[in-house]
């Protein structure tokens, strides 16, 4: 079995490549899978800059966030979603809703399955609820690869090949890539069709997907990364530092709210400084002693950390002021959810 295969249907005949004057291609592709399956890191890695935040930490995405790569001759818009799950709560729900809209926006789907992990329920529950969508064409992503061996890697693609003929979807294309790891995505039994070039790499993926986009002019300025409002950025580059190191049952729990983004006033043309006030929020009383920690060296360190990235992402320098703040039982409550951007 070729690394990556593709479908050869009557009305798909495998194309030679276009010449460098065809016509310019622009769309949407949405990567899919359950929590945690790698679709975060794929999107940052494909778009080289951080637009998606990452945790290990499962179903971390609450936000779909459009990330962009700019090519001379097509331009590639990433949806990520969160992960399809089976919802607990009111905001679980909304999460599932937003993922089965965007599945009937996009000009292709990508499916996105750890190399490290047995195909499981949710994979299948998913692959079940694509196999509904007919015309949009499915990539099947095989994530993850530099955590497994050469054999274990086979024995997935063979599983997803599977998969598909199981639940009758025919897959475009299978194709393995590691979003952190260059060299450990390279370890493919095989590498037909990819040109010389590693199957894993994320460029790799992104040749695959431009052609199954429709013909268009460029739908973003060149240089922009992604449409997320700057506020919303930053606020969930905020939440993923405060996802570090919490207890279990804290993640789903945290939200954060930028209030407020303003120059400081009176500061020289050559030495800006950006306030930003942003508040922490979790469920119960009991919880904010676990953000906040010891003498508030918790919350401190989230401030740091977060503020690296702030400023990395703004190009500016940033004076970060956190609170964190109580609302009661938010994920159920939809008063609360409409408050936090839900």
């Amino acid at each position: 079995m070729s690394v990556r295969t593709q479908s050869s249907g009557p009305s798909e005949p495998s194309r030679p490549p276009e010449p460098s004057e065809a016509a310019h291609r622009a769309g949407f592709a949405c990567f899919v899978g359950r929590p945690n399956a790698g679709k975060s890191t794929l999107t940052n890695a494909l778009v080289g800059q951080k637009v998606a935040i990452t945790s290990n930490r499962p179903q971390t995405t609450r936000h779909t966030v459009r990330g962009i790569v700019h090519r001379p001759d097509a331009q590639l818009i990433l949806v990520d979603t969160p992960g399809l799950h089976k919802p607990r709560t009111l905001l679980g729900e909304r999460l599932n809703d937003v993922v089965r809209t965007t599945w009937a926006e996009v000009d292709v789907i990508g499916f996105c399955l750890p190399a490290d992990q047995k195909i499981g329920p949710g994979d299948r529950f998913i692959a079940g609820e694509l196999a509904g969508i007919k015309k949009t064409p499915k990539v099947a992503i095989v994530t993850k690869t530099d955590l497994v061996d050469s054999k274990t890697l086979a024995e997935q693609l063979i599983a997803i090949d599977q998969l598909g003929k199981e639940l009758g979807i025919t897959w475009a294309e299978i194709v393995p890539v590691s979003a952190t790891a260059a060299e450990g995505a390279g370890r493919s039994p095989s590498n037909k069709g990819g040109g010389g070039r590693r199957a894993g790499q994320v460029d790799l993926l992104a040749d695959l997907l431009i052609p199954m986009l429709p013909e268009s002019p460029p739908l973003y300025p060149e240089g922009d990364l992604t449409d997320e409002p700057e506020q919303v950025m930053v606020a969930e580059l905020i939440r993923e530092a405060a996802l570090e190191g919490v207890r279990d049952e804290l993640p789903h729990s945290i939200a954060v709210v930028v209030e407020e983004m303003l120059p400081r006033e009176d500061r020289p043309a050559d030495k800006p400084l950006l306030d930003i006030h942003a508040n922490v929020y979790i469920e119960r009383p009991s919880q904010k002693g676990i953000i906040i920690g010891p003498k508030g060296k918790r919350l401190k360190d989230v401030g740091i950390k977060s503020r690296k990235q702030i400023e990395a992402l703004l190009g500016t320098p940033v004076f970060l002021d956190l609170h964190v703040k109580v609302a009661k039982d938010w994920q159920r409550d939809p008063k609360q959810l409409r408050k936090l951007g839900f």
